[in-house]
């Protein structure tokens, strides 16, 4: 490796993508262009970024397997930093088992993070705990450790767990101290202020108001009868019934909860439930159908029964009934969290994120556009969709600078 590369790399190492760029910016072999690369992905370029490290995989040739393996590895952090889902994994499973062959623990354990930083995306949290606690950490750059203790955190966090994320957040910062790189402190400062901000909204019989995440762990476990509109079930002292393949059921569950503690008539349930604001006898019948099913549903929890005026809702052993709601409810609202992360996305990763098909996503994007919530950028395939604001947990690119052979 010679001196300017040697050079650059290191200040990529440290974070410094300009110092890094004045000494390898003209120059078009192919250890250079790979550095290139990573420098343009610090800056924030991704198309840049993608096109240079594809040419420098092309330019190092078949004959240097390990560095084209590492141009891999890189080129999959960047996909993943653009919301590229749909970017081939069995890519960088075949860098990965290259980089095994040699030796290069390092780069095996950043290809295995930036896969379970996928997973976490995905909202495939079960994978991304299995593989993450598969990971040995101290072999791991320290950049990329601090990366992974961010992914433990992000999976606390969506487990309810606070104090969990708490702790992996500390190991975070304590790693990323090490590395003196600003992006990746900010993340992690980041990180921190969603920890603490408001998580839910409690909508109970006296009031309604924000919690943490931590005030949202301590009610699940608590006594009383939660009708959780966040995660779509019913809960009580650690026992839950899940309703969220069942959505007629669930916003029935939501108005009687909302009634409490007295009824709530059959007009309010069939509107609520059904979307109508015209009925008949054939959607009284319906709903006494349904009804049925919920009370099925819920016995291990509450009775539900009819009264003169409709229906009411009696737990079996919680002595309060609330709702736990999005701090936010508004049409498209999964759509929007995920743009609030502060990165550009395609309509086809959003649905490969939400599970839908990507018509239905497009179709909501085209609506957010119209309220001024969403915005897009390029045309055709090359579209891409932000929020014009960037609250929440925005997710750096944390590419750890890879020594390549000359």
């Amino acid at each position: 490796m010679d001196y300017a590369i040697s050079i650059a790399a290191r200040a990529l190492a440290a974070g410094d993508p300009v110092a890094a760029l004045n000494r390898i910016a003209l120059r078009t072999d192919a250890p250079a262009l790979a550095l290139r690369g990573i420098a343009m992905a610090q800056l924030g370029d991704l198309d840049k970024a993608r096109s240079l490290m594809r040419r420098a995989s092309t330019a190092f040739g078949s004959k240097a397997a390990v560095a084209r393996a590492r141009c891999i590895v890189a080129e999959g952090e960047i996909a993943l930093a653009s919301r590229d889902l749909a970017w081939p994994m069995k890519r960088l499973d075949a860098a990965r088992t290259v980089l095994e062959a040699c030796g290069d623990q390092a780069n095996v354990g950043h290809a295995h993070a930036i896969e379970i930083r996928r997973l976490l995306l995905l909202g495939r949290l079960g994978e991304a705990e299995g593989k993450l606690a598969d990971l040995n950490l101290c072999s791991l750059p320290v950049a990329s450790r601090a990366a992974c203790e961010l992914v433990a955190a992000g999976i606390a966090m969506r487990r309810l767990q606070a104090q969990t994320a708490h702790a992996a957040l500390e190991r975070a910062g304590q790693a990323a101290r090490q590395t003196g790189i600003s992006a990746l402190n900010a993340e992690i400062e980041s990180a921190w202020r969603m920890l603490s901000s408001p998580a839910a909204r409690l909508i109970g019989r006296n009031e309604e108001r924000l919690l943490i995440l931590e005030e949202v762990q301590v009610l699940l476990a608590g006594a009383a009868l939660v009708v959780d509109a966040c995660r779509y079930g019913v809960s009580s002292a650690g026992s839950q019934v899940s309703l969220a393949r069942r959505p007629v059921l669930f916003a029935l569950a939501r108005g009687l909860a909302q009634a409490w503690p007295g009824d709530a008539s059959r007009e309010a349930l069939m509107a609520e439930a059904f979307g109508l604001k015209l009925t008949d006898e054939s959607h009284r019948a319906r709903l006494r159908v349904e009804m049925g099913r919920l009370r099925a549903a819920l016995r291990s929890l509450a009775e539900v029964k009819a009264t003169r005026r409709g229906f009411i809702l009696i737990p079996s052993q919680a002595d309060e009934v609330v709702v736990l709601a999005r701090v936010i409810e508004e049409p498209h609202g999964a759509v929007l969290a995920l743009l609030a992360d502060g990165e550009t996305w395609s309509s086809s990763a959003l649905a490969l994120a939400l599970g839908n098909s990507q018509r239905s996503v497009q179709r909501a994007l085209e609506t957010l556009a119209a309220c001024g919530k969403a915005q897009a950028f390029g045309r055709a395939r090359a579209r891409r969709w932000m929020a014009p604001t960037m609250p929440g947990f925005a997710t750096a690119l944390l590419l750890t600078a890879l020594p390549v052979a000359g």
